[in-house]
């Protein structure tokens, strides 16, 4: 079994070596750390990062397969990675880790009884890695591979290099740097058109939209199908309630407004069925539920978006229903922020800054006068302190 593992660990590594373009992630995924688990939705380049960081070694120093390959399942993780260890080898990486029942155990022995192993996993099924990772919760570390940010895909696309800035410097000087980056490339803000439609996810490098929006179609189906039924028990002809919900939030046009009560009425489910629902549909990379920002905490989100805007394009194509452009930006704009909240000023609140979303005719109206706000706009560059222009958030080189 080890031979030949380690023969298509030689072709898969083969393919990507022509792949310069290292993400963010990859810094992280390469420290010392013994054991790191790559989450992240279908399609976002976990197995890509995977293979970059295996090519570092030599085929007998490290080991790469994949939990959904069949022979796994009768060999065993344990039994193949005890073979290896014994064969002197000191790295092995886990693809797809959460196809193989009860991983976490077995990662844990790993973890346990070879101690100089260095171990890499990785899950599409964000829900499995966080339900079971308890059991490993002070041994592993959990890092998340995010969609591809803006800049990140004008990197890929152009084989360019573009500085990354913090939250703080986007704020203090989004004037001198909008105005400086449409200058130097003047196709910015027409790319970042495209990547509000096709640009999350690698599946642009194929140069086909329709079929990049089949691929993301079907990596969501997948999810409804195979991963939250896998997870969560949920009998299969109560599935569709997913899919109704997804289609209640797409034929909403604007962020949809959540009414609990009214909603599980529409669903014929209990309002605790129809929480524990949206949190599924939240982990899982599809929705972002956003909560009113408070000082008491609520379970019950004021808006749901989807998680980014190319799921947006993918199910309005599917469900034949045009996104609202209003819609777009705002779910652009909090696909750039893990901690936001809706807020009943303006639009959105990070930390203690309000913002108000619009396009190039927006004005101060709402957030007039109030410190910390600003106009976040869909423009090419602005001259104005209060205005910052939308794509320019897709630039932060720290997510908070």
């Amino acid at each position: 079994m080890l031979d030949t593992l380690k023969e298509r660990q030689r072709r898969l590594v083969k393919s990507v070596e022509n792949i310069g373009y290292r993400r963010d992630a990859y810094t992280f995924f390469n420290s010392n750390e013994r054991l790191i688990a790559l989450i992240g939705t279908r399609g976002v380049g976990k197995t890509t990062l995977l293979l970059q960081y295996l090519s570092q070694y030599s085929i007998d120093e490290a080991l790469y397969f994949s939990a959904d390959d069949i022979g796994i399942a009768n060999f065993g993780i344990i039994s193949i990675v005890e073979e290896f260890y014994a064969l002197g080898g000191r790295v092995v990486v886990i693809d797809e880790i959460h196809m193989f029942k009860e991983w976490a155990g077995h990662i844990k022995n790993i973890y346990d009884f070879m101690p100089d192993m260095t171990i890499r996993i990785s899950g599409s099924s964000m829900l499995n890695i966080i339900m079971q990772s308890h059991d490993l919760s002070r041994r592993m570390v959990v890092k998340q591979l995010h969609k591809l940010s803006f800049r990140e895909y004008l990197e890929i696309k152009n084989n360019i290099q573009l500085q990354g800035y913090t939250y703080e410097e986007i704020l203090q000087n989004h004037t001198t740097i909008s105005f400086a980056l449409t200058q130097k490339y003047p196709a910015l803000y027409k790319s970042f058109k495209e990547y509000l439609k096709v640009g999350c996810y690698p599946y642009f490098l194929d140069g086909d939209i329709e079929n990049y929006m089949k691929k993301l179609f079907n990596a969501i189906e997948k999810i409804i199908y195979e991963d939250i039924p896998s997870t969560n028990k949920i009998k299969f002809e109560n599935l569709s309630i997913f899919k109704q919900l997804i289609y209640k939030v797409m034929a909403a046009k604007v962020p949809f407004t959540v009414k609990i009560d009214t909603l599980a009425k529409d669903l014929n489910i209990s309002e605790p069925t129809l929480y524990t629902y949206l949190d599924i549909l939240n982990k899982t990379g599809i929705f972002k539920a956003i909560h009113k920002y408070s000082s008491k905490q609520t379970r019950k989100p004021a808006k749901i978006f989807f998680k980014n805007t190319n799921i947006l394009h993918a199910l309005s194509i599917e469900l034949q229903i045009i996104p609202d452009i209003g819609t777009t930006r705002e779910t652009y704009f909090i696909s750039c922020f893990d901690e936001i909240y809706y807020s009943d000023i303006g639009d959105f609140r990070v930390d203690d800054t309000l913002y108000e979303i619009g396009g190039k005719n927006k004005s101060f109206k709402q957030i007039k006068e109030l410190p910390n706000s600003y106009l976040v706009l869909d423009i090419d560059s602005s001259t104005n302190s209060k205005k910052i222009p939308l794509w320019l958030f897709g630039f932060m080189s720290d997510f908070i």
